[in-house]
């Protein structure tokens, strides 16, 4: 008999095509997600996936099987949220996206607010880029995101919940530094750093600055904004900060300098986002009216 734990290991393992992050991803050891896999394959008959060194491929069966398994998951999160929305307000399992550039910053000040005001809650958290989230919601995979948003897909609905305005942060005895207010106009394409590609802050800040070519900029393959304010603070160059990622540490920091940027601020607007027609809709915007809280 086919099981639905077997078909969530079988699910996880399409997705990511290696035995040892799907085994990561729904919280079991690699040897006990590799044996449902294999008695999931006896019971059907036929090998799922070709095991061999490299990348692990799925089989004409096993794609087959994907697509049926990721639309019965689907349909069974229906059931559970359905169920989920009757209950009292954020109550239960939820499966959280969060983008890098908020998620330091934001989910030390929220989770203890949830957990006070919300002690029935089980939040499972998962960190990546823009892109990455918003496929895995509307696969199903999380319930909601916080990104910055509007995204501008159809397929999801979506609650503000902060502005959050960017600061050029500079290094303390640089001419960047100097002034009260700036333009986007002042910040030198030479001398700017930013998110490697796929961030949605890196697209945002060159929105921003929209009269530097990409081309450019130099090469950085920074993931975090830790590591750009390093890189900042030893005189490498400018970056824009996010408002939220400003802590008294970075205020306190004598390398560096905050200038705010002439009014209209530029900045992005953070909120919360989930399928459209999720029965938990009230759930997500109590959601973003907690993090609107905290913020």
């Amino acid at each position: 008999m086919i099981t639905i734990r077997q078909l969530r290991y079988f699910d996880a393992l399409a997705r990511a095509r290696h035995f040892g992050r799907a085994a990561d991803s729904v919280g079991v050891s690699q040897p006990a997600l590799s044996m449902q896999i294999r008695e999931l394959e006896a019971t059907l008959g036929g090998s799922l996936v070709e095991r061999g060194s490299g990348q692990l491929h799925l089989t004409a069966l096993g794609g087959e099987v994907a697509e049926r398994a990721k639309s019965i998951l689907s349909d069974l999160r229906g059931v559970e949220e359905l169920a989920a929305a009757r209950a009292a307000p954020l109550t239960g399992q939820m499966r959280l996206g969060v983008i890098p550039s908020v998620a330091p910053y934001l989910l030390p000040h929220l989770f203890p607010l949830l957990s006070e005001r919300y002690p029935d809650l089980r939040l499972s958290l998962r960190e990546a880029i823009t892109e990455d989230i918003v496929n895995e919601l509307k696969d199903g995979a999380l319930d909601a995101i916080v990104i910055s948003v509007p995204s501008d897909d159809p397929a999801l609905e979506e609650a503000d919940a902060v502005r959050d305005a960017f600061l050029l942060a500079a290094p303390a005895d640089s001419e960047a530094a100097g002034g009260e207010r700036i333009t986007p106009a002042d910040v030198a394409a030479d001398s700017l750093l930013l998110l490697a590609d796929g961030h949605c802050l890196r697209d945002q800040a060159l929105s921003v600055c929209h009269m530097i070519d990409p081309k450019r900029l130099r090469s950085f393959g920074a993931t975090s904004l830790t590591t750009i304010l390093a890189m900042v603070a030893a005189g490498q160059g400018v970056t824009l900060l996010p408002e939220l990622a400003v802590d008294e540490a970075v205020r306190r920091d004598p390398r560096l300098r905050l200038v705010r940027f002439a009014d209209p601020q530029p900045g992005r607007t953070l909120g919360v986002a989930w399928r459209r027609g999720s029965p938990r809709a009230g759930d997500y915007r109590a959601l973003r009216d907690a993090i609107a809280e905290v913020v």
